[in-house]
């Protein structure tokens, strides 16, 4: 029990973070009339979903595109969530999918998505860029993406569906077929060019993972998503979502302390009885959603130690950890339109769609040869001042590219990764934008992981894989419960990386813990 009153007795349950995943949890939680405490390292709620100021102006910390939001006349679950808790967002929609640069092949093809669920429009653009002429290359384009929203569509119901084989296979017989083959696999079967095949592959890097290794199922997802329904931006950033979820879950009921830490998540008799504060003070509760990885609770934060089953420990053993981040974020002192800047987002392979040859390269220090670009202004006209615009160049390097970093090193790591970024796209946009910045930020994987916590600053949780498959992690969630009344909600989490599935992992894991009341036999649930 603590003795500062200002916590209660015990609480229903306790999460530790208030990032999108444990907002998304702690407002699940409160709907259903929990007694939730909220206990977040910094002094405000979001983690990566965060925003900052330079030269007076605001700065999107981290957010490109959001997916599952949709328009308001055909709302996803994102969407639907947040109207269902009463976060009240203004969504911007994004214009286009993307642009993807070849600087080797010399493609450029604009690519803009459909809307409620139809491929047409980025089917045919695909088409067009590879001189599709009898139209046989659209309807291979078509094919495949309305595979991909059949697959999507799958996911959305059994994810919140049990159902047994034989009823999947009658019910999702794409899914079922699909579900072991890489999307590599998948997309060789509809014999597409070449370019066709590229331009498929841009989106890669937002899930982490080449498509030659990559599931079936998680490219689907992602293809159906941003093609089909197109992505959207909180006009207020994505601090804006943080925000708004935190508060609407005090208006809810729920205690929400900033500037407090969770050192220790307290077990006893093989079951969760509370957390440990980095001041010293104990808060009782039968139920905790870690937002801090598997690793690190497993290893560090459970008391007593050997409380933590072996099962868990190997567990976190085999897995691979997700991409981290480089960024290197810029105020430039003209108009995106003054600078010749027409695409929000692009995915630029300077020396060509070599996947393999870049993944491996991601591994390294840098500089890296797959980069993507996003000028907030084209989304969000009022992101900068007039005449000025934001503009991002990203690429995201695997954590073990960063592990000899130093106090020596770190600055010159930095610089020449920068550097080499805003020469490539200068040389792409044929303007040179060190003539134009009026003010820089570098994200590393090293300011990740200081400011979030995140083991080894990976903001993508664990490599979607064939050895780590969506499928397999939804079958095996509920034996990876290693102790009763611990879940865990982050992108390391089932639905992986990425804000959106980071509310859905949120939501998920609240309903592990629900399910584990009911177990528990706690009387209404």
């Amino acid at each position: 029990m603590s003795d500062n009153k200002h916590f209660k007795d015990r609480y229903d349950a306790v999460v530790i973070g208030g990032a999108l995943a444990g907002c998304a949890s702690a407002l699940t939680l409160a709907k259903k009339g929990l007694d939730v405490l909220v206990v977040e390292q910094h002094n405000l709620p979001g983690g990566v979903a965060t925003s900052f100021v330079r030269g007076g102006v605001e700065i999107e910390g981290s957010l490109h595109e959001m997916m599952s939001i949709g328009p308001k006349d055909c709302p996803l679950k994102i969407r639907k969530f947040f109207d269902e808790m009463g976060v009240d967002i203004e969504w911007l929609r994004v214009p286009e999918a993307y642009r993807f640069v070849d600087g080797e092949k010399g493609t450029d093809a604009l690519i803009h998505p459909g809307t409620h669920g139809n491929f047409e429009t980025p089917a045919h653009e695909i088409a067009q860029a590879c001189g599709d002429r009898d139209g046989s290359i659209f309807h291979k384009v078509l094919d495949l993406l309305n595979l991909c929203n059949r697959v999507y569509e799958s996911v959305n119901v059994l994810s919140v569906t049990k159902m047994s084989k034989p009823m999947m296979l009658l019910k999702h017989p794409d899914f079922v077929k699909t579900a072991g083959c890489s999307a590599k696999e998948v997309i060789d079967t509809f014999n597409l060019p070449e370019t066709a095949v590229d331009i498929l592959s841009a989106y890669w890097i937002y899930v982490g993972n080449i498509p030659e290794n990559l599931p079936f199922t998680i490219y689907a997802v992602l293809m159906a998503d941003y093609l089909g329904y197109g992505s959207y931006i909180p006009k207020k950033f994505s601090h804006e979502m943080s925000l708004k979820m935190a508060e609407r879950a005090m208006e809810m009921g729920v205690q929400m302390e900033f500037g407090m830490r969770a050192d220790k998540i307290l077990v006893e008799n093989g079951h969760v009885k509370g957390v440990r504060l980095s001041n010293g003070e104990e808060v009782r509760s039968d139920y905790v959603i870690c937002s801090a990885y598997p690793d690190q609770a497993y290893t560090s934060m459970i008391e007593p130690a050997d409380a933590v089953p072996e099962g868990a420990l190997k567990f976190v053993n085999a897995k691979t950890l997700g991409v981290t981040c480089f960024s290197v974020v810029m105020l430039l002192d003209q108009s995106a339109e003054d600078l010749g800047i027409h695409d929000y987002s692009t995915f630029y392979a300077p020396k060509g769609m070599h996947l393999k040859e870049i993944f491996d390269e991601y591994g390294t220090e840098g500089p890296y040869n797959y980069i993507t670009s996003i000028c907030t202004n084209l989304a969000n006209p009022s992101a900068s001042p007039e005449g000025t615009c934001i503009y991002s160049i990203t690429a995201l390097p695997k954590p073990e590219a960063w592990l000899n970093v130093n106090e020596e090193n770190y600055e010159e790591m930095t610089r020449r990764n920068a550097e080499y970024f805003i020469d490539q796209e200068s040389e792409r946009l044929g303007v040179n934008l060190r003539d134009h910045i009026l003010e820089i930020v570098y994200e590393t994987p090293v300011s990740v992981a200081h400011f979030t916590g995140a083991y080894r600053g990976s903001i993508y949780g664990y490599m979607h894989s064939m050895d780590d498959h969506i499928v397999a992690r939804l079958q095996m969630s509920e034996k990876e419960n290693y102790i009763q009344g611990l879940a865990f909600a982050g992108a390391h989490q089932i639905s992986g990386d990425g804000m959106g599935p980071a509310v859905t992992n949120g939501r998920k894991a609240a309903k592990i813990i629900l399910d584990m009341m009911e177990e528990d036999g706690k009387e209404g649930f």
